[in-house]
């Protein structure tokens, strides 16, 4: 795993030096220096786990195969546009948030003379995803394909990381038209999703448990920055034991998505869902 880090390091060296000499922009010393910093700040910081999963599933399509030079480049390209991704989200997630750090230091906007610039940092972020599949992907036959999977995974996410109001939610709970992803990270009742009104697991199947009375209490706590609320819902979370009820979910949606998995027809596909559901399930952080 270590050289496989290594070597994955080596195309972002790679691909960061392309998008910082990129003839479409106009830089200046100053300026490819603040973009350089940016970039190292925000895009390798974390574990790489999405990125590297892309070379993982390759071989696993490819029965193990040993990929060529130019495969394993194309495969950790696709790695690190997914991780530029993360980032871009991330740098703006932090902002509305307002939260302090990330991956255990400052986040972005709360470094010194950076501030709200943060908030172009990351549409620049999302823009070297595009040059990234220009540059190697233009003229395969799938380009077009990739365009459109980031865009819409884009979507998706900001869909996901946004707060939509409760009253919304509680109609989707009705017509049982959200998937909820086995990915439920628990650092049980530690974050700030309360205050911050985001469309949690925890908020989510409060709602589905709630009696009328129980969800006035929900209603007049929930997205507020104040402690006593907080602890209100938090006391709430308990005593409807929503930790026991998470942990039969996790298991029930574990053995549907392994039902489903072995269901389809290639192994070599059931192998890469495999090893996905195997980093999220029962994860910690």
């Amino acid at each position: 795993m270590g050289d496989l880090r290594s070597k994955f390091m080596e195309i972002y060296s790679a691909l960061k030096v392309e998008l910082l000499n990129d003839p479409a922009f106009e830089f200046t010393d100053t300026s490819r220096h603040c973009v350089d910093r940016m970039v190292d700040y925000n895009v390798h910081g974390g574990k790489l786990n999405r990125g590297i999963s892309v070379i993982d599933s390759y071989k696993l399509l490819f029965r193990g195969k040993e990929l060529s030079d130019e495969e394993f480049f194309l495969a950790s390209a696709l790695g690190w546009c997914i991780e530029w991704l993360q980032a871009y989200l991330l740098v703006l997630d932090d902002i509305e948030d307002n939260s302090h750090l990330r991956h255990g230091r400052p986040c972005w906007f709360r470094l010194p003379q950076i501030g709200m610039v943060a908030v172009n940092d990351g549409i620049v972020l999302r823009n070297h995803i595009c040059r990234i599949l220009k540059n190697h992907f233009k003229g395969k036959p799938y380009y077009v394909d990739l365009l459109d999977l980031f865009n819409e995974t884009r979507i998706l996410k900001i869909i996901l990381m946004s707060r939509t109001p409760l009253l919304i939610w509680e109609s989707v709970i009705k017509y049982r038209m959200i998937i909820w992803i086995l990915l439920v990270t628990q650092k049980w009742l530690v974050g700030t999703d309360i205050e911050d009104f985001k469309c949690s697991w925890l908020v989510v199947k409060a709602l589905e448990c709630c009696n009328d009375e129980q969800k006035k209490l929900l209603y007049a706590n929930y997205g507020k920055a104040d402690q006593a609320c907080v602890t209100k819902l938090k006391q709430h979370y308990n005593a409807l034991d929503l930790q026991a009820v998470f942990t039969q979910y996790e298991s029930e949606s574990h053995e549907k998505l392994i039902k489903s998995i072995e269901a389809h027809p290639s192994k070599a596909v059931q192998a890469v869902l495999k090893s996905f559901l195997a980093k999220i399930y029962k994860r910690q952080k």
